[in-house]
């Protein structure tokens, strides 16, 4: 790519309404995941002023409504919310889950000579690129470590002034497909003193912007927008309605590749719009770990009840060293890519969601609870052999 062009992606904060949310249906995962492995869920949750609403449907341990009820507590008090509009104290929190459907059931369950089926139809895509470290395209890679530096001094007490609810927005200039610099950036953030103006509030965020982005990105003529519509006190579930699976676009790769449609949070691994979305992932990092591309997109379909994938597709944007083709096989004949397949691969079946909820699926360190497994780069040997 010759051209010079501006890419932008946001980023939420764990206190963004949506993300108290996901972050309180992937609590509610892990319990089941560590009460039984193999349990079922599909948690939705949301929030309004002093209110939470969990419902869905669940297989798995009996886990009580109060257990429930102070899971959620628990989360949301971890995220900091103490506010006389929403509070993890004295919010009302509404249980409303049930069994799953045995109609869904029977198409997914492994029975006889059939194996385990994918939990819906859709298609789920992966990507990776060379432009920062984890192979995350840089605007959102970016946006995410703004709002993780803010959220760590908020919580150490370092910016005690700050709250839970902000967004965070990058803008990157690229000149031949590489970014080069920042043209602008977004950040709005809630603060606990009304006193505080816009300015007043860039200078307590622009320390952890710049420690976020490469120095030599910002310059004079970068733009700088900081809470630009003023006070910002009301805020996360108070200020405005959340849900499950709105920031979809947050969780992936920040409108830089595809995105299936499919939110991840409140799902347990055997439904594919989180466990193939991992798997498409970690085939693209390997690949482009392994040099044999500088970008990967890959597409993976499926169809509920069904065990194999209906489609396999790679597309390396013309930096493919190797014949994609062949890469499509390849790929199959390394990981097995059915539902049961992926979770095996990958140790999905871990109560390891929660951590997840906020500042991206990708683009984190693998650790050794099996946490982020889809960020690890085990391929790599096998994919050079192989070519």
């Amino acid at each position: 790519m010759s051209r010079t062009y501006l890419f932008t992606s946001e980023s939420v904060s764990e206190g963004h309404p949506d993300k108290v949310c996901d972050r309180v249906s992937d609590t509610i995962v892990d319990a089941f995941i560590d009460g039984d492995p193999y349990s079922r869920v599909a948690c939705e949750t949301l929030a309004t002023t002093n209110r939470v609403v969990i419902a869905g449907e669940v297989r798995g341990p009996d886990i009580a409504k109060e257990q429930i009820e102070e899971l959620a507590r628990d989360a949301i008090k971890d995220i900091g919310y103490e506010q006389d509009g929403f509070h993890w104290q004295t919010a009302d929190v509404e249980v409303l889950l049930h069994s799953q459907s045995s109609d869904i059931a029977q198409g997914v369950d492994a029975a006889g000579n059939k194996d385990e089926g994918a939990g819906d139809q859709g298609i789920m895509f992966g990507y990776a690129c060379r432009e920062t470290p984890l192979l995350m395209p840089a605007p959102i890679y970016y946006s995410h470590k703004i709002l993780e530096l803010m959220a760590a001094a908020r919580k150490s007490g370092e910016a005690g002034q700050l709250g839970p609810d902000s967004k965070s927005q990058v803008t990157v200039r690229y000149e031949n497909g590489e970014p080069v610099a920042v043209t602008s950036i977004v950040v709005s953030t809630q603060h606990v003193d009304e006193a505080l103006s816009s300015e007043d509030v860039q200078g307590i965020v622009e320390p952890y912007v710049r420690q976020a982005l490469p120095a030599e990105w910002i310059s004079a003529e970068t733009e700088w927008h900081v809470n630009p519509t003023g006070k910002f006190v009301i805020g996360g579930p108070d200020g405005d309605c959340g849900l499950t699976g709105r920031k979809i676009i947050v969780d992936t790769y920040g409108g830089a590749a595809p995105h299936g449609g499919g939110a991840f949070s409140g799902k347990d691994p055997t439904k594919v719009d989180r466990s193939a979305a991992y798997a498409a992932r970690y085939l693209a990092k390997n690949v482009v770990e392994a040099e044999l591309a500088s970008k990967c997109t890959i597409q993976l379909s499926y169809a509920i009840g069904v065990s194999k994938p209906l489609s396999v597709y790679v597309n390396c944007g013309g930096t493919a060293v190797v014949d994609e083709n062949k890469l499509e096989t390849v790929l199959q004949d390394l990981v097995d890519l059915s539902p049961r397949g992926i979770r095996t691969h990958l140790e999905l079946n871990k109560p390891i969601y929660a951590r997840t909820a906020a500042y991206g699926h990708f683009g984190r360190e693998a650790t050794s609870d099996g946490g982020f497994s889809w960020e690890r780069t085990d391929l790599v040997d096998a994919l050079k052999s192989a070519f």
